[in-house]
């Protein structure tokens, strides 16, 4: 793993980090892939808005100056990047500092392949997430605690991703996860109206559903609408499809998440954006 703070390689952070006190700041991870960094325009419109609703003056130009580093010592990128901003060092208290938010990208090295679907075994974990302030709704933010402990039960379950409800008894989101579910035919995801995260993939699912006119509603989905599921999927950056074929110990359908992801081509991240913007 290399560590680079604006655009500067690093080997340590310092203690006075607001990020290490307070959580204070947000993140993206994205995945590179035979030297791309896909779903580039999501990641970094979500930062932006991040940063904006954070008020966290931050100069996202560091991320591509990183990258042109990374491509200079390594023939091909392939793995996983962590961008990481934070308002930076600060002294005691909760009052923001009057400096410039510091930005960090993390590189760690891997071998990888074009997305494939997986299959997993899922449930309902027994722990509920809070409500969030409004203007943080979809943030992702460093404060990752419910994640972290929802993540904990999903393991001591095992299972390596799992439906997560609110306090107010809805469907949100998976661990560290969108979800796409299907009751009556007809593909839902939850409406992130009071918590969770807005994420990249979600967010071009979506766009290609729409590309393809494949209908998805997005909905408050009640925890009593778990009997109805037909077919469930989680999606995040990394991987477009984890298909639930056993959900508590219950069959779920397959073949609606393989044909979902055949039709939206959810194999290709660059090629499809390069093949549909010469159509435009």
């Amino acid at each position: 793993m290399q560590c680079f703070k604006n655009a500067q390689e690093i080997d340590s952070i310092h203690i006075l980090d607001r990020a290490f006190h307070y959580g204070d700041g947000c993140f993206s991870t994205a995945r590179l892939h035979q030297n791309q960094f896909e779903l580039a325009e999501l990641h970094y419109a979500r930062l932006k808005l991040s940063a904006e609703r954070l008020m966290l003056d931050v100069d996202l130009n560091l991320i591509e100056a990183t990258l042109l580093q990374l491509r200079a010592q390594y023939s091909v990128l392939n793995g996983t990047l962590k961008i990481i901003i934070s308002r930076g060092e600060g002294q005691r208290g909760y009052a923001f500092p009057d400096h410039a938010a510091d930005l960090y990208v993390l590189y760690y090295p891997q071998q990888t392949q074009s997305f494939q679907i997986e299959s997993i075994e899922s449930g309902l974990l027994d722990q509920a997430i809070g409500l969030s302030m409004p203007n943080l709704v979809g943030i992702k933010s460093l404060n990752r605690l419910e994640q972290v402990m929802l993540k904990h039960e999903a393991v001591e379950k095992g299972w390596i991703e799992a439906l997560v409800s609110d306090v107010q008894g809805g469907i949100v989101e998976g661990v560290s996860s969108n979800c796409f579910i299907r009751i009556n035919n007809r593909w839902i995801t939850p409406e992130l109206r009071y918590n969770g995260v807005h994420g990249v993939m979600r967010a071009e699912i979506l766009a290609r559903m729409q590309t393809h006119g494949v209908a998805c509603e997005q909905r408050y989905v009640d925890l009593d609408e778990i009997s109805k599921i037909q077919s469930l999927f989680f999606c995040n950056a990394l991987s477009p499809m984890k298909a639930v074929d056993v959900f508590d110990q219950r069959p779920l359908d397959l073949q609606p998440c393989i044909e979902l992801f055949k039709t939206l081509q959810l194999n290709q991240m660059h090629d499809y954006v390069q093949s549909s913007n010469k159509d435009e």
